[in-house]
């Protein structure tokens, strides 16, 4: 049931918790903030909301308007898994609250946003690969707009019951209901939103209006959906990675692009305790300054510490440099790639003249010709410069209905609004503009006949239209054809370098994120019973990455989240500078590759105190990391220096320099043995000429399972001026090739 009391009930709670408390309340009204506090007390006292609303009424202003109790201002209280509350504030008490014994960190609750037929067989992940009994006790929880239970993809046939681990809950609400796949499901309601925009047709509920949630879940561990299409396009058998494994579903988006810090870190502190085995989160926002007012690095830090993989998108923010999100090195940070699949919609001019566009069209004109207008030269009477982009009502309504509209590209980096204003006006279609080819727009956007062109062809069209007394054109339903350069990553993935640590490597690697074909809710906006849709974007391939985790994790149960992270890198597949510039920056160590994965030969693993070093690199000590770890033995061991970043026990190796002239970088690694008791490694380097790469130990012999070798990576210059170099390093015993990404560059 769409949500209109709910609506009303958050108008109302938002005008009380805005009221005037102070008499400055108008130069610093409240607003959610986060509060974290470290993990749990160790001494077995449980946290209660009480615990949290006794804080506030030591912060919070005494003459506090009497319409509003201290409880009401508590958003969230995060007790099962680690500390902290969110909660309505002032700047002025949260600097005070700053200051509060126990507190870490505390910072304003910002939005993130969220960011199939053949991407498994093009990965190497067929149907018939040998798959662990154990999978069917894997738990993925995924974290995004709600799940569409009655969806194919979520049918429990043949499904056992919960793992006995499992302790979440089914919070069912408007007729939805779990079953023996989706054994949990969650929802958080925006905090402290006053924007019923975001929620006129949403769900109280983890019922998922959007789509996007249905769509990551069922790419995660959908089951097999035979003869699945968008209205004939990607037509196949459309499946996750895990098709055996259990979803838990936390419902932190709401409307468009809608996802609260407090909320996400809410998510966390359930799953953590539900105890799911992989999270899997396709939502990010800004660049991170910081991992302690990161929400889903702070999330990521807990889960980790109790055997918990998570997967994040890298960002949809390309092809810039530094844009890359997910930066925490206890994650994993997934770029977005093609696969060897294309669509190509043509539009075709009543010239005769026929240009191509890459957005995945579904609705065919059937070759009828309609009048071919520029948005541009149709403004309504309060356009304000916005109608050549199509945005909505920016359009005369009267000149457009029942015709083809040419969209320019939008001046801002969200275009995700161009051609809307044509659809509402009654266009029968729209012709979209882009630089990149149309691979940051989303055909879940228009289900309506529509094609993207490039900025040359969109000229030619302008050209067009006003040379011709009687311009038509028509569009045809989109072609399928192989796309013989995959893979390579998509324009809109986002770029590294690293910007909060240049010395680590993040995208970690790549998977596939375009035109990613998979479940949605039932789409009644066409009368078409569209079931399955296709859509790009990191957050597509975000749940590649996240059961790719849950494979290994169901033959290697006893490994830790950095073997897994270290077991996807290692394997990965290279890819190629000449269909991506960017290189490792674009997509880390490589594509994806499943079948590898769980048979790395060694990985590069890391424990508690390794991520703590890491953190006492970057300036943090004493009562800080006692309070985010609540262990008092936790300290800044001899090894955390300025140079424990090099040190940082990760699988790739990143070095940033200031003099390509001359320069020098030392990394200290340790692998664990987990191929073959007696092997014998022999580590190869390939770097382009004038960069020097030495390892010693170059030999590394090993006796027995789990056992322990260190070695010692030298780099130096010098090398030509350049945005990056790329070299690799491989260790070798005949049957495994355990490769690390090296990376040196300058930063400008």
């Amino acid at each position: 049931m769409p949500l209109r009391s709910l609506i009303l009930l958050s108008l109302i709670g938002s005008i009380l918790l805005l009221v005037d408390v102070t008499h400055s309340a108008t130069q610093d009204p409240r607003k959610a903030y986060v509060v974290y506090m470290g993990d749990k007390p160790k001494n077995g006292v449980p946290i209660t909301p009480d615990h949290h609303v006794n804080i506030l009424r030591d912060v919070v202003d005494n003459n506090i308007n009497n319409d509003i109790s201290h409880e009401a201002l508590l958003v969230h209280s995060y007790r099962r898994s680690f500390h902290g509350f969110a909660a309505m504030l002032t700047e002025k008490e949260a600097e005070k609250l700053a200051e509060y014994d126990g507190v870490v960190s505390i910072f304003p609750s910002k939005k993130k946003s969220y960011k199939t037929t053949r991407s498994w067989d093009f990965v190497g992940f067929p149907q018939t690969i040998e798959r662990m009994p154990l999978e069917r006790e894997i738990i993925i929880g995924v974290m995004d707009t709600g799940i569409w239970p009655e969806a194919e993809s979520f049918s429990d046939v043949g499904f056992g019951p919960p793992p006995k681990k499992w302790k979440g809950i089914c919070q069912g609400n408007n007729n939805f209901t779990c079953n023996n796949k989706i054994i949990g499901a969650r929802y958080y309601l925006p905090s402290g939103s006053s924007n019923s925009e975001d929620l006129t047709d949403e769900f109280e509920s983890p019922r998922d209006a959007n789509g996007h949630g249905t769509h990551t879940a069922s790419t995660a561990a959908g089951n097999l959906v035979r003869n699945a299409s968008q209205s004939g396009l990607g037509f196949g058998t459309a499946r996750g990675g895990v098709p055996s494994a259990h979803i838990a579903v936390y419902k932190v988006c709401w409307g468009e692009q809608h996802c609260d810090d407090a909320d996400i870190l809410g998510a966390f502190d359930d799953a953590i305790d539900d105890g799911v085995d992989i999270i899997s989160a396709s939502l990010g926002g800004s660049v991170s300054e910081d991992y302690l007012t990161d929400s889903v690095a702070i999330g990521s830090f807990h889960a980790m510490r109790t055997g918990i993989f998570v997967s994040n998108a890298a960002g949809n923010d390309g092809p810039k440099r530094k844009t890359v999100e997910a930066l925490a090195p206890w994650l994993l940070s997934v770029a977005a790639s093609t696969i060897n699949r294309k669509f190509i919609t043509k539009v075709q001019l009543g010239n005769g003249k026929i240009y191509e566009g890459l957005l995945p069209n579904s609705k065919d004109l059937e070759g009828k010709f309609y009048n071919l207008v520029y948005g541009g030269n149709v403004p309504n009477e309060t356009d304000g410069g916005k109608s050549s982009y199509c945005l909505p009502n920016s359009l005369d309504k009267e000149k457009i209905k029942g015709k083809i509209v040419l969209c320019d590209y939008g001046p801002a980096q969200d275009t995700s609004d161009n051609g809307d204003g044509a659809i509402e006006g009654g266009a029968v279609g729209v012709i979209l503009t882009s630089d990149q080819l149309s691979e940051q727009l989303s055909q879940s956007d228009y289900h309506f006949p529509v094609a993207t062109v490039g900025l040359e062809e969109n000229s030619n069209i302008y050209n067009y239209i006003n040379q011709t007394s009687n311009p038509t054109a028509t569009l045809w339903k989109s072609e399928e054809i192989d796309d013989v350069l995959a893979p390579y990553i998509t324009m809109f993935s986002s770029r590294g370098p690293n910007p909060l640590n240049p010395n680590i490597l993040k995208p970690d690697l790549a998977a596939p994120g375009s035109n990613i074909l998979a479940a949605i809710p039932p789409n009644d906006r066409d009368n078409s019973n569209t079931r399955f849709e296709l859509m790009s974007g990191t957050s597509m391939a975000c749940p590649h990455a996240s059961n790719v985790a849950a494979y290994v994790k169901s033959i290697h149960p006893e490994w830790s989240p950095a073997a897994i992270l270290s077991a996807l890198i290692t394997t990965a597949k290279p890819m190629s500078v000449h269909t991506t510039p960017h290189a490792e920056f674009a997509y880390g160590a490589g594509l994806i590759n499943p079948s590898r994965a769980p048979f790395p030969g060694l990985v590069y693993d890391l424990e508690l105190q390794d991520y703590i070093d890491f953190l006492c690199s970057k300036g943090y000590r004493g009562k800080e990391l006692e309070d985010i770890t609540k262990d008092k033995t936790i300290s800044c061991s001899s090894k955390s220096t300025s140079e424990t970043t090099y040190n940082l026990n990760y699988s790739s190796i990143a070095l940033c320099i200031k003099d390509p002239e001359s320069f020098s970088g030392i990394f200290h690694r340790t692998v664990t043995n987990v191929g073959s008791p007696n092997s014998r490694y022999k580590a190869e380097v390939m770097s382009p000429l004038g960069l020097k790469i030495s390892v010693e130990p170059n030999v590394l012999s090993f006796t027995s399972l789990q056992e322990k070798k260190s070695f010692v990576v030298k780099i130096e210059g010098p090398i030509e001026k350049s945005n990056i170099v790329s070299a690799s390093m491989v260790w070798d015993d005949g049957n495994f090739q355990v490769r690390s990404p090296v990376v040196v560059y300058m930063d400008f």
